[in-house]
């Protein structure tokens, strides 16, 4: 733990500092706006009201208020925030064991194992688990996909980040197009006679990426991952920059490359799993927030994670409130994150290649 500690409490201690109080005022923010708008003060009360011993803060607040933060807003506030950090420190890792500045989540399949799988309940109306359901057939889903990927990866000489990405590809291939046949399936009422064009909706919304009808159960679980997450990877953080030097070069040194990349393969992508599970598939976080924070802290890993983790909770928050507070029809937050994020990464990428932007 102490080595967690000292990991995250160097260098970029300002930049914490900064993202966190930006992502604090964020929240804040975002809570007072909305069809119903609450001013700034009133949504500090209704917070600090509920500190032990605080409940007088409420005294001249409208009775509504208290029930729209705390039992709509802030849920899908703070998943929104879980989401996007944890997406982030997916890509980040990604990205460090994989040497490679274009892995994320998406690239070894994970984000389509999970979507098949939550498809796969959605398809059957599975609800034996009540809430749970969904994003536990997206959970399964995302690993198996992952001990797939990984076992076509695997040949004599140990895992390697071009295999890996290859596999990756072929496994996400072959899951999207049972993702559509599913979608097929269920608009097909001829086929199964009770469904109906609902759910063929839903389906596709829950694809493009929704925080809507979010719930503190969804909260607890993406933090919770978070958390644990963010524990592993920060720990490892300083054997992903001697790995950086190279296999020979990390070994020599006494780290275990192997071992550590496939701990670290898994963390990430159960956490990108349950962050797919929760809100659906939401693209380009994973990607460009550890590259532009990259030019910020450099190629550290150790600052990397925490700053990164920051940055993506105040993108998907932000772009989040602006779907749902701003524009004048709510759209699913994965089509605004590809139709923004998009175009800017494809701009970033070809500076890189023509050697406009470094890495370092």
């Amino acid at each position: 733990m102490k080595r967690i500690f000292r990991t995250f409490g160097q260098e970029s201690f300002w930049q914490v500092l900064i993202l966190s109080l930006l992502l604090a005022a964020l929240v804040v923010l975002s809570s007072g706006l909305g069809y119903m708008r609450i001013s700034f003060s009133d949504v500090l009360r209704i917070v600090l009201a509920k500190l032990p011993g605080m409940n007088f803060l409420l005294d001249g607040v409208n009775s509504l208020f208290p029930v729209v933060i705390t039992d709509v807003r802030l849920p899908r506030i703070l998943t929104a925030a879980a989401v996007g950090a944890g997406l982030a420190l997916s890509g980040v890792v990604f990205q460090g064991i994989l040497l490679n500045p274009l892995a994320d989540p998406y690239t070894l399949g994970v984000s389509a194992g999970a979507a098949l799988g939550a498809s796969f309940a959605l398809w059957l109306n599975i609800g034996i688990w009540g809430i749970w359901s969904v994003p536990l057939f997206a959970f399964i889903g995302s690993g198996l996909t992952l001990m797939a990927v990984i076992y076509l990866a695997s040949s004599s000489a140990g895992l390697s980040s071009s295999n890996l990405i290859l596999s990756g590809i072929i496994v996400s291939a072959i899951l999207s197009a049972g993702v559509s046949f599913i979608k097929y399936m269920v608009d097909d009422v001829s086929f199964i006679k009770y469904m109906v064009d609902e759910q063929v909706s839903v389906i596709i919304f829950w694809l493009m990426g929704s925080f809507g009808s979010k719930t503190w159960a969804d909260v607890w679980l993406t933090l919770g991952t978070l958390t644990a997450g963010l524990g592993i990877c920060g720990y490892f953080s300083r054997e992903m920059n001697v790995m950086a030097l190279g296999s020979r070069t990390a070994a020599s040194l006494g780290v275990d490359t192997q071992k550590v990349r496939m701990i670290l393969l898994i963390t990430a992508s159960l956490v990108s799993a349950v962050c797919v599970s929760v809100s659906g598939i939401i693209g380009f976080v994973g990607l460009l927030v550890p590259h532009i924070m990259r030019t910020l802290t450099g190629p550290d890993n150790q600052r990397l994670i925490l700053v990164s983790i920051f940055a993506g909770a105040i993108l998907l928050l932000g772009a989040d409130t602006l779907t749902r507070a701003v524009l004048p029809h709510e759209i699913p937050i994965g089509v605004l994150t590809a139709l923004t994020g998009g175009p800017f990464f494809c701009y970033i990428y070809r500076k890189r290649q023509t050697g406009g932007i470094h890495d370092d």
